[in-house]
């Protein structure tokens, strides 16, 4: 049965957040509030962890991973990014985007489309993230947790460890969240392109 964490959305708590770290680098797969609904985290390298969520959500290869990071300070390490994407990133984060990048030798093919070779990459505008991201030292590999037969992400914790708590390690019970999701800006084309519109304005991006 998982961990049960109540961190605090404005304050998060460092003692909690570094127990959280602890069950990641022990190969755990954690439930954990973003600025759009809950998500389903893991560290880059754990295979066995990325496959068990995978088996959670029943995804198939062909699924974007998405990197949740802290800050841009890693863009270049995972991403291929030029002058003016950097920019137009850095100008609409955090915030509730999912950016589409041509991924690096860096990241670990299995976190890829197969197809296409492309990495998600995300900022989000959350406190107990970007504390646990900080902490942490490098970007979690995360996807959207929306249950099979489901068509929107978990809003509340609770309901999530009476779903699946048997299947995760950690819960971070991080307040009930309502449906925002993401908007997804691909970008890697030259110019931008919404896969998806959600909640972030894309304006920016016309």
């Amino acid at each position: 049965m998982s961990e049960f964490f109540y961190i605090h959305p404005d304050n998060p708590q460092a003692r909690l957040l570094d127990q959280v770290i602890e069950i990641l680098k022990d190969g755990g797969v954690i439930a954990y509030p973003t600025d759009s609904g809950y998500s389903l985290g893991c560290l880059l390298d754990n295979k066995g962890a990325m496959e068990r969520i995978c088996q959670i959500r029943q995804l198939d290869k062909n699924h974007n991973f998405t990197l949740m990071c802290r800050d841009l300070s890693e863009l270049s390490l995972y991403a291929y990014v030029d002058n003016t994407t950097f920019r137009l990133i850095k100008n609409n984060t955090p915030g509730c985007y999912v950016f589409i990048l041509e991924a690096t030798k860096e990241v670990p093919r299995r976190l890829m489309n197969e197809k296409r070779k492309t990495i998600g990459l995300r900022i989000p505008d959350n406190k107990i993230d970007l504390a646990l991201l900080e902490r942490l030292g490098e970007p979690l590999m995360s996807t959207t947790l929306i249950l099979p037969g489901d068509d929107f992400a978990q809003s509340d914790p609770e309901e999530i460890e009476d779903r699946i708590g048997h299947q995760l390690d950690a819960i971070i019970h991080g307040g009930y969240i309502g449906q925002q999701p993401t908007t997804i800006i691909d970008l890697t084309s030259g110019y931008p392109v919404v896969l998806r519109q959600g909640s972030g304005d894309t304006k920016p991006f016309e």
